[in-house]
């Protein structure tokens, strides 16, 4: 038998989008199978049919050459189909192992069997070197480590055909690269990996075949050794990309934020979780904050635009000290942030999209008179910006904000962000878990906020995004920055270095 699975002529339909249209999938056994597409090309519409949680409009899956019919997840489990999803399904304050055999649970006589679950579990995570704590709970460990709870769910099940919905978005370079040996030893195994994902470079690295879909439609399976990326990219956007960012040199101008001394405690220990930060920010510069995740970004970012108090130093934006003015007020003068998490600080998910898009302005008078909001203007502000920025949704300015794409999500919060018009753009993480034709549109937002003569803060945890974006780096590692780096005299493997606290050096 040739293909474990055979997905012939899916066809799904939502309210104004056709999210997969005659699609074909074929899996061999022992392979590992890239699925590539831009964000709302449909990858995780079609998993979401072979996991059991759609049915399919149209169109038929055969299992060994079988035809069976997938009702629900709990039925795919049985089929011996797992999938890890790109927002993890685990319970916060349950234990690892609970999480592990939760819906697959032992008992006798209504109490519950975990000695020999805790065994086939450590034995699981010795097999796969998937080193994981049973006991921990899952809000006490990194997100690393709960993907590692993920894929020991789907082992413990015994399943074959194991599905990673974008299993790289959330993790640093060294996860990756563990990440990628795992799922090599899981393919000599004989199980079969279906791999969703944008970064091109990771499938070169670990893909044998790849299929590309494009706004629904079934483009092309390639052989991943024959095929360049450059090729992959094309047939994905259906266009030329520029992989690499096209900027000029140009000479900064004065400080636009300048940071002294700044020190954050977080935690009961009194220990600080930033420590003495000083840097300058300047008009016509793009500078970076690199660092493994985890060194004190998040709370640098919330810091500077006052989602969190700082204990001491100063910030301070053209010429003003901000350090104890509130969000809004810091918005107001000039201050535009993409946050980290987009549906956590970013987007209200239930609101439309039109009332996303107003969340920093609604209270001016462009929007309201007397506190009541003009309509009119917000769903014409709102229909520009969706041409501006080619923000796709199914239902135009009206759509629920959480049924559009990841992509889509953040091309909304940069439009919002961007048409502000700030001084200072801060930028965190601006392109996680985004397709290359997105992250395209947004770095080269980006650098024309640069060349506009704004300044722009960026923290990112992707290295080819920090050497190709930046005019200067700043590494970060346990709360300090420990080194100063001109991009173009600097190699990946010298900044990983600092960012493992290997090196560090006098920063002026």
């Amino acid at each position: 038998m040739d293909y474990i699975i055979e997905m012939l002529n899916i066809t799904k339909t939502f309210p104004g989008i056709v999210a997969n249209d005659n699609v074909n999938l074929l899996i061999k056994k022992g392979e590992i199978h890239a699925l590539l597409g831009e964000n709302g090309a449909g990858k995780s519409t079609l998993m979401s049919i072979l996991f059991g949680m759609y049915q399919p409009d149209k169109g038929e899956i055969r299992l060994e050459g079988k035809p069976v019919k997938i009702k629900d997840p709990n039925e795919a489990n049985r089929l011996g189909i797992g999938m890890v999803h790109q927002h993890f399904k685990l319970v916060g304050n349950f234990t690892v192992l609970e999480n592990i055999v939760l819906g697959a649970e032992d008992t006798k006589m209504g109490v519950l069997q975990l000695k020999e679950a805790r065994e086939k579990v450590l034995a699981l995570s010795e097999l796969y070197q998937l080193k994981v704590d049973p006991d921990a709970k899952i809000d006490d460990i990194t997100v690393g480590m709960q993907q590692r709870v993920e894929i020991l769910k789907m082992l413990y099940r015994d399943n074959d055909i194991l599905i990673f919905d974008e299993p790289t978005a959330v993790l640093t370079p060294q996860e990756i690269e563990e990440l990628i040996k795992i799922m090599r030893k899981l393919a000599q195994e004989g199980k079969s990996l279906i791999f969703i994902t944008h970064k091109l470079n990771e499938i070169k690295q670990v893909a044998d075949r790849c299929t590309i879909l494009r706004k629904g439609k079934y483009i092309d399976t390639v052989d991943v050794s024959k095929t360049s990326a450059e090729e992959m990219s094309e047939m994905m956007v259906g266009r030329k990309v520029a992989l690499q960012v096209a900027k000029e040199d140009m000479t900064p101008g004065e400080a636009i934020l300048s940071v002294r001394d700044l020190c954050l405690k977080t935690d009961k220990t009194g220990k600080n979780k930033l420590n003495n930060i000083s840097f300058d920010v300047r008009k016509n510069e793009i500078l970076c904050i690199a660092g493994i995740d985890g060194n004190g970004q998040t709370e640098l970012a919330y810091a500077l635009t006052g989602m969190m108090p700082i204990s001491s130093g100063s910030i301070t934006l053209k010429g003003e000290d901000i350090s104890k003015a509130s969000i809004r007020q810091r918005s107001v003068k000039g201050m535009s942030h993409i946050p980290e998490d987009r549906h956590k600080d970013g987007l209200v998910l239930e609101y439309s999209l039109e009332e996303n898009l107003i969340l920093q302005e609604y209270f001016t008078d462009q929007f309201q008179n007397k506190g009541f909001l003009k309509f009119d203007k917000i769903r014409e502000f709102a229909n520009t910006l969706i041409d501006q920025f080619d923000i796709r949704s199914g239902q135009g300015a009206q759509t629920t904000v959480r049924s559009m794409s990841g992509g889509n999500q953040q091309k909304a919060i940069i439009a919002r962000e961007i048409t502000k018009d700030p001084d200072l753009l801060v930028a965190v993480q601006p392109t996680r878990g985004l397709d290359v034709g997105a992250i395209e549109y947004i770095h080269s937002k980006i650098v024309e906020q640069r060349d506009n003569g704004k300044a722009v803060l960026l923290i990112s945890l992707e290295l080819d995004e920090v050497m190709n974006l930046s005019d200067r780096i700043l590494v970060i590692y346990e709360g300090e920055i420990v080194g100063e780096f001109d991009p173009r005299q600097v190699d990946v493997k010298e900044l990983g270095l600092y960012m493992a606290g290997s090196k560090r050096a006098e920063v002026k």
